[in-house]
């Protein structure tokens, strides 16, 4: 079976496309090619700035014949039914033939179908993966009708076995595909033809092209970090800028070079800002003192001089970066020890979103909530809003209006360098985090504070509005502020009741919520009778959301007086108190999928989100936690079987009886030991179960409920709930009845699945 060998060669592949295009181009032609009946062993794909290749081994050598049985008309249809089938299957009168069937004579087709060459399928689907290729952008060039995201210069297309090697032959756009390619750009421009893959990979390399995207990346990492390690230094780890630069050279040769001195004093998150995103260079760090003294470049050739010209160019370009960045550093220092008035005036030009007001605004909110939140964390409440106040000004500064991923970082050195304490200065960091799965949460108090504050207004803000997540749309990521807040209550092991902060922090947004009537006579004080609607038509379009239009119509059209007005407030805020309900849903959504990667149950944690207090995550994990440690075994399971049959029987016999059962069960009435021994053990495991429950104590709670196990068996097995004397009976379904509440004490059993 042959071997095919396939190169797309072009202009520069941008770095950042290489790896898709290299993965698509494998799924497209390896698709194609099954579907047309052309099998094969393996299949790999690399690629390079200028260059996709794609080498499949142990290809069929022809597609297979095969054989389509096809049913058609009954022997008798009309003739037009039947020159309709002959054309769809292509097959002529004679070729049919006729079976009876149940449901009589009927006319069937034999298709053959025989095989094809590989190089005539391989040709048609190549060239339809070309000319589709689903590029991110593309472009034409010349007077043809191709598009390639730069211009293609060659196809090299050929299947080999024992026998020798085949050109596929194929043509594209006026582009002939052959046997042949070229090396490196520079070093080794003349084009050489090849054989099979292995002589094309050692034939590129003595042109100075390394194919595998992988093996530069090792290469550059390799030289890089030993000569960083022969100067007593170390390279800065960047995995997306290691991937980056492989796909930018073809032969890579690893330099290392200077910073200025003056430059050094900058702190090292801007050295290694700028040189990543402007040069694409690794920094090199001295690991005594942290700074970042020198750079890595990596270039795509030898040269004579061993790089020196290379270097010389690569260290002026980069002092006239760095001395971008050492004059804005200057500056922002200069507005930081002022005070940052500046840029805390300059935040009130800045929208955060035109529902929701400015950046300002912003700012006075989550500091009025981190205020609020301090005690409840531990933090100093005047410590905590001044951080607030101050956790976003470095938005206003030159270095983050150039280098915005470096927010939050430069506002805690401006801040150390305005003199406040370390607790503030990192606030202005750490608030954003966390801002993923893996990110660390803040633990010291005053970030925990403003970062809770940020994420719950960001929440409360874009559900007043009606701004939520739909489906896969995030666009505020609302999710992730979700889960921030969930990781940043647990894992310190704060006790909020969030639903209560959110309903007092909704009236921040809309003064209405808290007093409607006092919102209205003061909007009747600064404005005319004759003026008010036009005040409220303001307040209509830029404050409220789409789905209030309801509300808005049912008491405006008809009406323009105070009343109405007032009528409209209250309902418009009975509409967001259950907006925020809706909320608090979002956020246990969240939380159900943070417990499920933890390995509890979804059950489980729905019977504790059901309990009072789901508003505290802490306490509502806790539970959840003891929950699925019962629930696991099995006692667990055979108590959940045994609190529904108890549940199931009581809930029958009250609708059929329309009465009841919960005026306590009296041991008097009692038959039988079982009866009596479960009327003790309900006794014993409520004596523990009450205090504990109050104490938050879950796992006690638990573990004696799960000791109801074995009387509940045994109650059932040897007692008839619905005995023929009334007196007993209803006794006996009042102590189903005391089962079920002191197990509904401690979780919705009901919702628990099995």
């Amino acid at each position: 079976m042959p071997d095919l060998l396939i190169e797309l060669f072009s202009e520069e592949i941008p770095a950042r496309m290489q790896r898709r295009a290299a993965q698509d181009l494998q799924q497209l032609v390896t698709d194609g090619l099954v579907e047309a009946g052309l099998t094969y062993a393996s299949a790999a794909a690399f690629s390079t700035p200028r260059r996709l290749t794609l080498t499949l081994e142990g290809v069929l050598a022809a597609s297979p014949t095969t054989v389509e049985e096809r049913k058609g008309p009954k022997a008798d249809a009309p003739d037009k039914a039947i020159e309709g089938f002959l054309r769809g299957a292509g097959v002529t009168r004679e070729a049919l033939e006729t079976r009876d069937t149940p449901k009589g004579p009927v006319l069937f087709a034999k298709i053959t179908k025989e095989g094809r060459p590989a190089a005539q399928i391989v040709a048609e689907v190549l060239e339809k993966t070309i000319r589709n290729f689903p590029w991110p952008k593309s472009m034409r060039w010349g007077t043809g009708t191709l598009r390639w995201v730069r211009p293609l210069h060659s196809i090299l297309c050929i299947l080999s076995d024992e026998a020798g090697t085949q050109v596929v032959p194929l043509s594209v756009d006026h582009i002939t595909a052959g046997d042949s390619t070229q090396g490196h750009r520079f070093m080794a421009p003349d084009r050489f033809s090849v054989t099979g893959f292995d002589d094309y990979t050692a034939k590129l390399k003595r042109a100075f092209v390394v194919l595998d995207p992988a093996e530069r990346a090792d290469m550059i990492w390799h030289d890089a970090t030993n000569q960083a390690f022969a100067n007593g230094l170390e390279v800065v780890e960047d995995a997306g800028l290691l991937a980056e630069v492989a796909g930018l050279v073809e032969w890579p040769v690893v330099l290392m070079g200077r910073i200025d001195e003056a430059f050094l004093d900058l702190p090292p998150e801007v050295l290694q800002t700028s040189m990543k995103e402007h040069q694409k260079f690794f920094s090199v760090r001295n690991p005594k003192t942290g700074r970042i003294e020198r750079f890595i470049t990596v270039a795509n050739r030898d040269t004579a001089d061993n790089g020196a010209t290379i270097l010389a160019g690569n260290e002026k370009v980069l002092s006239a970066r760095l001395a971008d960045a050492k004059f804005f550093w200057d500056n922002d220092l200069r507005v930081a020890k002022a005070g940052m008035g500046e840029w805390l005036k300059a935040l009130e030009s800045v929208t955060f979103h035109n529902k929701l007001g400015t950046q300002a605004e912003l700012v006075d909110r989550v500091a009025a909530l981190a205020r609020e939140l301090a005690p409840m964390v531990g933090a100093d409440a005047d410590e905590t809003e001044v951080a607030a106040r101050l956790a976003k000004a470095d938005l206003s500064s030159e270095m983050v209006y150039e280098f915005p991923e470096l927010q939050g970082l430069m506002g805690r050195y401006y801040l150390k360098a305005a003199g406040k304490s370390d607790a503030i200065a990192a606030a202005a960091q750490e608030h954003y985090a966390p801002l993923g799965p893996s990110d660390a949460v803040p633990t010291a108090p005053v970030s925990v504070a403003v970062a809770l504050a940020e994420k719950i207004d960001k929440l409360t803000g874009f559900w007043a509005i009606d701004e939520k997540p739909t489906g896969s749309k995030d666009p505020y990521a609302l999710r992730r502020a979700a889960l921030g807040v969930i990781r940043l209550i647990l894992e310190n092991g704060l006790k909020l009741q969030i639903h209560t902060l959110i309903d007092r922090h909704a009236n921040r947004f809309f003064p209405f919520l808290a007093n409607p009537k006092q919102f209205v006579q003061d909007l009747m004080d600064r404005t005319d009778d004759a003026d008010w609607p036009i005040e409220f038509m303001y307040l209509q379009q830029d404050c409220l959301p789409k789905m209030f239009e309801q509300v808005i119509k049912g008491h405006l059209e008809s009406k323009t007086s105070e009343d109405a007005f007032l009528a409209f407030t209250h309902d418009l805020s009975d509409y967001l108190r259950h907006n925020m309900l809706d909320q608090l849903g979002f956020d246990h959504d969240r939380l159900k999928v943070y417990l499920r990667d933890q390995g509890i149950r979804h059950d489980v944690i729905d019977a504790c989100i059901a309990m009072p207090g789901n508003d505290d995550l802490t306490l509502l994990v806790k539970r959840a936690k003891a929950l699925s440690d019962v629930v696991g075994t099995e006692d667990g399971e055979n108590l959940i079987q045994g609190f529904k049959r108890a549940n199931n029987i009581l809930t029958q016999a009250q609708e059929a009886d329309g009465v009841e059962y919960s005026y306590g069960a009296d041991i008097k009435f009692a038959e039988t030991d079982e009866e009596r021994a479960l009327f003790k053990a309900l006794d014993t495991a409520e004596a523990i179960i009450t205090p504990a429950m109050k104490s938050e104590d879950f796992a006690t709670a638990m573990s004696a409920m799960a000791t109801l196990r074995a009387p509940i068996d045994a109650f059932f097995e040897a007692v008839q709930v619905n005995s023929d004397n009334p007196t007993v009976r209803r006794n006996r379904l009042n102590l189903l009845s005391r089962i079920t509440q002191i197990c509904l004490s401690v979780a919705d059993l009901t919702r628990i699945e099995g």
